[in-house]
């Protein structure tokens, strides 16, 4: 574990455990790099190296005033692989950290990426907008942000009890550890940080990244998503990149690396040994 510097002088925490090929992880919104823990130390004790990092003003990085934008969060994936000087790399992003893997590798190319893993992913973009007819309403995530800005811990406590993991689904057995493990990672982050990275996941364009993306791309997304809707998202990102595969999961939500880590992992194993 350590910090890599940025350009801007932003230290990003970072996790580098085991050796061969590198996994890197990029996690979804509001979390931390501890979000991976049932991939690192899966895939760890397959042989792979395996990196995560907390973005910017999450978790243990940097909680900086600005750069809480696609850009930014591209600039600091690519000065992690050029300090760690990763090579054939796998890039793994869940729900933003999927937008920030398609910006990351629409904006600084292939020559160190070997594959790339869409998780329950924010593109191609999530807001309604004239080309995009399907899309949330933007009143969608201008409600998450002042949630954010006006009770953050109760936000952060309701979401991952409700939609995100599914448990408001009849039947569905909730988790209080994972429940308080997701506000524990949220709360280590910025209030700014997290109100900002609304913005980016949700009214960032990634069309024209994933177009340029020619490695090969799984894309995992569960049907009963209620954060990134289904429809919306996985099987239009698996249109618009050269070399895609879509996996859907029926019922599965959108936390599903964590509930069903285990088909999410042995899924992902597969497709890395084809």
């Amino acid at each position: 574990m350590g910090f890599i510097q940025t350009a801007d002088g932003t230290e990003i925490f970072y996790k580098d455990w085991g050796s061969g090929q590198p996994i890197v992880f990029s996690h979804g919104w509001p979390l931390s790099a501890d979000d991976w823990d049932a991939q690192m130390l899966f895939f760890l004790h397959h042989g792979y190296r395996v990196i995560a990092h907390d973005r910017r003003g999450h978790g243990r990085s940097t909680q900086t005033g600005g750069g809480h934008d696609m850009d930014h969060y591209a600039a600091d994936v690519a000065a992690l692989t050029q300090q760690l000087d990763l090579r054939d790399a796998i890039h793994v992003g869940h729900s933003t950290g999927g937008g920030e893997v398609a910006h990351y590798i629409g904006k600084y190319g292939e020559d160190r990426v070997a594959r790339a893993v869409l998780i329950s992913a924010v593109p191609p973009i999530m807001v309604q907008t004239k080309n995009n007819p399907d899309g949330l309403p933007k009143s969608v995530f201008d409600d998450l942000q002042a949630q954010v800005a006006t009770n953050r811990s109760n936000f952060y406590r309701a979401l991952p009890s409700g939609p995100f993991y599914g448990y408001n689904r009849p039947g569905s057995a909730a988790s209080e550890p994972v429940i308080q493990n997701w506000w524990r990672q949220g709360m280590m982050g910025g209030a700014n940080a997290h109100y900002d990275g609304i913005v980016a996941f949700s009214q960032t364009d990634f069309t024209e990244d994933l177009k340029k993306i020619t490695v090969p791309v799984l894309i995992m997304h569960g049907d009963d998503d209620q954060i990134v809707p289904y429809a919306d998202s996985a099987p239009l990102s698996a249109q618009l990149v050269q070399n895609g595969t879509l996996k859907t999961y029926p019922g599965f939500p959108h936390g599903m690396p964590t509930t069903e880590a285990a088909t999410i992992n042995a899924d992902l194993l597969e497709w890395l040994h084809s």
